[in-house]
């Protein structure tokens, strides 16, 4: 059969799922619909021709080679298509963004045809997205003094493909929907579980919110021609836990502009709000496609004559609503004047914050990807031209304060800082290019990463970047058909790019799927460094990191650059002594309590967690910064005394050369280049030449929080409490409570130890409680299923070294096997233990999950509805998160335990123990060490 005849057959089954099409990327069919338009009499000949116009995905695809290689014929005169005349194949030409487009309207400006080369220029003065083997060609010709090519590199220099675009609309109206109440996670906008269709655009478009939502948004566009529907979390902050630029995608494929006639599914400018705002990162994935993201701030605290809040019966403060927003609203932007009005144009809020210059920018581009990539064009182009490129974007925001010291990730994007004036001192509000030195791709937001390289035509891996590692651990738990077909071919991609992949394509290592962030923690070998990855828990314990979506870390590892503001800090320090039943979990879930008791509102989001607990290691510290995610924070910075950096270090060495060893080492040297890097700095900490990363005593916070250790007194939990009157407070990390607040009488249906909140200590600590039950009862009887996925294969096999696997395998009734990997994600647990494959697990929820309605205890991050568990007809599902030990004897009891219970429980066990970083660092480890 023809690739266009499976063509074929692929959409009859599309259509009977209501979908068009799928657009074409490979080129042998590309071929094929080619060869069937060049033939007059072809019974395929019209439809060939629309798939190869309207359907055809540009960039570097290899269709995407085909199909320019054809325009170009058609230019030259080399073949005759009467419905594409050379005109309209300067058009398609126009919206195929890089690659072998550019590489073909750059052949046919340096050819001898002078007409055909000036319409070339003129479509190239359009053009952004041009790399070094293309503005090396221009250099050559300029040299040789091509006059078109002069006239061409001066209209870059003088940035005419930003210039010449229209300006934003000074007024938008839009029409609201609100999508829910209370805080919205990604997963709403694009569920976990179908993470395997984020690449397929349309059908991934099936699952944002649901049908009926999808079904009043076309009713909306339906009523107000003209308007641009708003999606809106009313109460609540929009896009909280992940990036996912797939939620964006979605929202924008619903609500959005179709960034081009010629590429199907690609729409950009959604319009998304929230009455507390978006969410950081969230945000930035807004930015990418152009979109506007609006803080309504419709609800306020309700105060007393004395200005203090109001609070309710359960504490908390009393909002009243300052302006509707219900859905059907109609609402004014003004980008003049940067304020949100009424239809009839009362003032209702201002929108500063959503009109700086530079995010007009990207709204007038359609995204940020352009402006990046024109500032970097324009900058080529006046460098070859020996002129000074004209100001013509808004300059780089800098903000310097005279006298004042700097925070820790003040002195980072200072370090890393491109483009700034020598001897330039940036401070908090500056807006800035950074270098990136270490980049992570996903495996479920990979296929977009993939996508977005082949759209912004990069086809290698930046050599500024340091380390690049692609994952496969949110795909790890089960090996069905979906992962098959996406998975190899993601990582084929990749570890071409230039990244160290998880699995290898030319199969000579053991695939692995360690948890992505585990292998960031320990590539990251600088203090100093800037980290960005496909994911929200990207937060490291060595440098700072920064979650992020595919196309931004696409951007990353084309550029080795990223452009963001220096964000505000948050001090948060240590006092008091941990008490040996705790564990470092408890000191984690305090933080965010304590810190809401202290300030009342959540002074983290937004801003940097600068956490000064320098005597972990990089393992037990990352417990901290991983949690940070879900504190709305835009990220957190460990600060380390110089002997703990420097074991975190030495370890992190010792782990690249495991990677080294089993055979996953660029080839480039990368792995190598990395074990340099953390020699270096081990040796300047050493001699004192530069000391582990510490703010200076002047630096100016946002806030501070004291954590009081003494005051935790016994283990806590984070509830995602469902029953929750107010809306608005279900499903937030907000909700700390004792396990006394229980009862002994919460239910547990299952429990999971897993995902990147633990490591090997806590695998440790499960095979330690087991013993010692089975000492105190003669065995270990469970009451409800554990689940437990150690996030590295380092640590099983540590494990198994140490003999703690001896006593998880005694209580298994399943034990993972790489040779028979399961197909079929299980739907049913007996009350066992289960040794799962070492990834992600029942935290993603795109593979394995607990059953409808269950109430699962887990060492997770995730409490969104119906991430680790579904509702069912007659029960919400809960995901409550705890420590280790609060999972492992919950799991055993079938129920949350008593304080006396759990004291017995961890008796003579080594939890994760800590003291603040000004004690003197503790002479015994923990087992974690």
């Amino acid at each position: 059969m023809s690739l266009y005849a499976s063509y074929l057959d692929e959409i009859e089954t599309r259509k009977e799922q209501g979908l068009h099409p799928k657009p074409i990327d490979d080129g042998a069919l590309t071929k094929e619909i080619i060869d069937q338009i060049k033939d007059a009499d072809h019974p395929n000949r019209a439809d060939s021709l629309q798939f190869f116009i309207y359907n055809t995905l540009p960039g570097t695809t290899s269709a995407a080679g085909e199909k320019a290689e054809f325009l170009k014929d058609i230019i030259l005169g080399k073949s005759v298509v009467s419905e594409i005349t050379p005109d309209f194949a300067f058009e398609l030409l126009s919206h195929m963004k890089g690659g072998p487009s550019v590489r073909v309207l750059l052949d046919l400006l340096l050819g001898d045809d002078a007409a055909i080369a000036g319409q070339a220029a003129e479509v190239l003065k359009t053009q952004v997205f041009l790399y070094e083997a293309d503005t090396d060609r221009l250099k050559a010709a300029h040299a040789a003094g091509n006059p078109v090519v002069k006239d061409l590199l001066e209209s870059y220099a003088n940035a005419e493909f930003f210039t010449k675009l229209p300006d934003v609309e000074d007024e938008i109206e839009v029409v609201t929907f609100i999508a829910a109440e209370g805080d919205i996670s990604t997963d709403l906008l694009s569920p976990g579980n179908q993470a395997h269709s984020r690449a397929d655009r349309e059908l991934h478009g099936k699952c944002m919110i649901d049908e009926a939502a999808q079904k009043h948004i076309e009713e909306l566009k339906l009523q107000h021609p003209g308007k641009r529907v708003m999606l809106i979390a009313e109460k609540g902050t929009m896009g909280v836990g992940s990036s996912r630029m797939s939620g964006v995608n979605n929202v924008a494929l619903w609500t959005g502009k179709q960034a081009s006639p010629y590429v199907p599914f690609v729409n950009i400018a959604p319009v998304v709000a929230g009455t507390n705002g978006i969410s950081p990162i969230f945000l930035t994935t807004v930015g990418v496609t152009g979109g506007i993201g609006l803080d309504l701030k419709n609800w306020v605290k309700k105060v007393d004559a004395d200005g203090k809040p109001i609070l309710n019966n359960d504490g908390n403060p009393v909002l009243e609503q300052k302006y509707s927003v219900e859905t059907g609203t109609v609402l004014k932007i003004s980008t003049k004047t940067k304020k949100l009005y009424s239809e009839a144009g009362e003032e209702l809020a201002d929108l500063s914050d959503s009109f700086t210059p530079p995010k007009v920018e990207f709204m007038k581009a359609g995204g940020s990807y352009a402006i990046v990539f024109g500032k970097k064009l324009q900058t080529t182009a006046a460098e070859i031209l020996g002129v000074e490129a004209p100001v013509v974007f808004a300059p780089a925001k800098e903000v310097s304060k005279e006298g004042e010291g700097l925070t820790a990730v003040e002195k980072i994007f200072n370090a890393n800082a491109v483009g700034v004036a020598p001897g330039k001192t940036l401070h908090a509000g500056s807006d800035v290019r950074v270098k990136v030195n270490i980049v992570g791709s996903q495996d479920t937001t990979g296929p977009m990463t993939a996508q977005e390289l082949e759209a912004m035509a990069a086809t290698v891996l930046s050599p500024a970047v340091d380390g690049a590692y692609q994952s496969g651990c949110h795909t790890a738990s089960v090996w069905d058909k979906k992962a098959e077909a996406n998975i190899p071919k993601l990582m084929s991609f990749m570890n071409n790019f230039g990244l160290v992949t998880a699995r290898d394509p030319k199969h000579v290592y053991h695939p692995l799927t360690d948890v992505i962030h585990k292998v960031l923690n320990d590539i990251t070998v600088d203090d100093w460094a800037i980290i960005i990855g496909g994911d929200s828990h990207t937060r490291m314990s060595k440098g700072v990191a920064f979650g992020a979506d595919s196309g931004t870390v696409a951007l990353a590892l084309a550029t080795g650059e990223a452009s963001m503001p220096i964000p505000e800090s948050v001090k948060v320090t240590f006092k008091g002594e941990m008490a040996d039943h705790m564990d470092f979990r408890d000191v984690v879930h305090a933080t965010q309590a304590q810190m809401l008791a202290q300030h009342g509102d959540n002074v983290f989001q937004g801003r940097i967690i600068e956490v000064h607990i320098g005597t972990l290691l990089a393992d037990q510290a990352f417990t901290f910064t991983d949690w940070t995610a879900e504190m709305k924070a835009k990220a957190s910075i460990c600060i380390s005394n110089d002997d703990t950096l420097i074991e975190s270090l030495e370890l992190a060495k010792h782990r690249i050369q495991i990677m080294i060893d089993k055979g996953m080492e660029q080839e480039s040297g990368m792995l190598a280049g990395l074990i340099a890097i953390a020699d270096k700095r081990i040796a300047e900490i050493r001699s004192g030449e530069k000391p582990a990363l510490k703010p200076d005593a002047n630096a100016t916070y946002f806030a501070e929080v004291v954590v009081d250790l003494d005051a935790i007194v016994e283990p806590m939990i984070a509830d995602p409490d469902v029953n929750n009157a107010d809306v608005s407070k279900r499903y937030t990390h907000d909700t700390i409570r004792p396990i006394s607040y229980y009862a002994a009488e919460k239910k547990v249906d299952l429990g999971f130890v897993g995902s990147c909140m633990v490591h090997k200590g806590d695998i440790k600590i499960v095979a330690q409680m087991l013993k010692n039950l089975e000492e105190v009862n003669g065995k270990v009887e469970f009451k409800a299923p554990l689940v437990v996925a150690a996030p590295t294969y380092n640590i099983v096999d540590e494990l198994k070294e140490e003999g703690d696997w001896d006593i998880l395998q005694k209580y298994s009734g399943f034990e993972f096997d790489d040779f028979n990997l399961k197909t079929q994600a299980r739907t049913e647990y007996e009350n066992i233990l289960y040794l799962e494959r070492p990834g992600c697990n029942l935290c993603m929820g795109n593979q394995e999950k607990a059953a409808k309605g269950d109430t699962v205890l887990a060492t997770s991050t995730r409490l969104f509805q119906g991430r680790v568990v579904a509702d069912s007809e007659t029960k919400k599902g809960e995901s409550l998160l705890a420590s280790t030990p609060v999972v492992v004897l919950s799991a055993i009891l079938g129920r949350t335990p008593t304080l006396s219970e759990y004291k017995t429980a961890v008796k003579g066990i080594n939890l994760t123990k800590f003291a603040p970083p000004q004690q003197t660092p503790l002479d015994s480890r923990s087992v974690h060490f």
